[in-house]
């Protein structure tokens, strides 16, 4: 009879093969009759024995399913460490220095200008504290997805 293995216990040998009688049969790691290991998907020729399968043979010319894991999107890359970024904000942020490394000229220039008079150096102290206390809760994902180039 012929069928697909469903599945495979990996700490036991043990596992099950759906025949093409739409019948499920067991079967243990004495029954597997090939080199290597069943894998999941992949479709047998078998003897049956009541509810067992035995002398399992993977068919070598029919198309094995293979189950691939479902990919993960690639996480996004920036060249700025969110670090650096953080104690360059701690130490010159009012000079707005910290929004320049990340790409950000226009705030950057804001920062600067405002920092010239001294009404603007008490926005821009808050400001940098502030930018550096979320540089550093912001996860690495976040960080790279606001502050790619």
């Amino acid at each position: 009879m012929r069928g697909q293995v469903l599945g495979v216990d990996a700490r036991t040998g043990a596992g099950q093969v759906a025949g093409d009688d739409g019948r499920r049969y067991t079967f243990g790691p004495d029954d597997w009759a090939d080199r290597g290991e069943p894998a999941i998907g992949a479709y047998v020729d078998f003897e049956t024995a009541d509810t067992r399968a035995l002398s399992i043979f993977p068919l070598p010319t029919a198309a094995q399913a293979v189950a691939v894991p479902a990919a993960t999107p690639p996480r996004p890359r920036t060249d700025r460490n969110k670090f650096v970024a953080a104690i360059i904000a701690f130490l010159f942020g009012t000079l707005g220095i910290h929004r320049f490394y990340l790409g950000r000229t226009g705030s950057g220039i804001a920062m600067l200008v405002l920092t010239c008079t001294l009404v603007g150096l008490i926005v821009t102290g808050p400001w940098a504290l502030i930018d550096t206390i979320r540089y550093l809760i912001m996860s690495e994902d976040e960080f790279a997805e606001r502050y790619r180039r």
